[in-house]
Parts: C-alpha cells; structure tokens; sequence
C-alpha cells in the first residue's frame, strides 16, 4: 500500500464550497481500481490549508489508473479552480507503524 499526499491550499473566499465540492468528487476518486480509501484534513493553524491522504495499492493504481481515467477529468473539473497555488502531490510507504 501507498499513501498519497497533498497540502491543498484553497482560496480563502472558496473554502465552504470546497468542502462541499469535495464530498462530490469523493465519488470519482473511489471507483478507481486498486483505491483503498481517503480522507480529507482540515489544518488548525492556517484556515485555507488542507491535507489529502488517498490510500493506493500501488503507485501505479493512482499515477495511471487515476490520472489517466475519466474519473479524474471530473474530479479535476469540480475541484482544480479552488487551489491556489497548485498542490504538490508526492507518495508514500510505511516504513515503521505503531498504533494503541
């Protein structure tokens, strides 16, 4: 499994609508092949600052299976305008867990 990982940075006057765009497109992120889960964070300092978390099973299942599907073209259509600037998308693995 992979996480995937972006600091999304909307514009302030946006942020409501965001929100609720973003439940929306929810559903097109979650038909992909090899999609295990995400989550939406929303930053406690800085009131425009979110962070997304995609669950992948592999890297390729979000880098093609995604970006290349239609699925992302209207995920991109509800959801690309409200990001100033653009995120930085990078991927991750676990190397050490440990949960209570």
């Amino acid at each position: 499994m992979i996480i995937e990982a972006a600091f999304l940075f909307v514009k302030a006057e946006l942020v409501n609508q965001f929100e609720v765009d973003f439940a929306k497109a929810s559903q097109y992120i979650s038909s992909i092949d090899g999609y295990l889960g995400h989550r939406l964070e929303k930053c406690l300092e800085v009131e425009n600052k979110y962070l997304l978390l995609v669950d992948w099973n592999t890297l390729e299942d979000h880098t093609i299976g995604f970006r290349t599907s239609s699925a992302y073209l209207e995920w991109k259509k509800i959801l690309h305008h409200y990001y100033e600037p653009f995120p930085i998308v990078e991927h991750f693995e676990t190397v050490f867990a440990n949960k209570k």
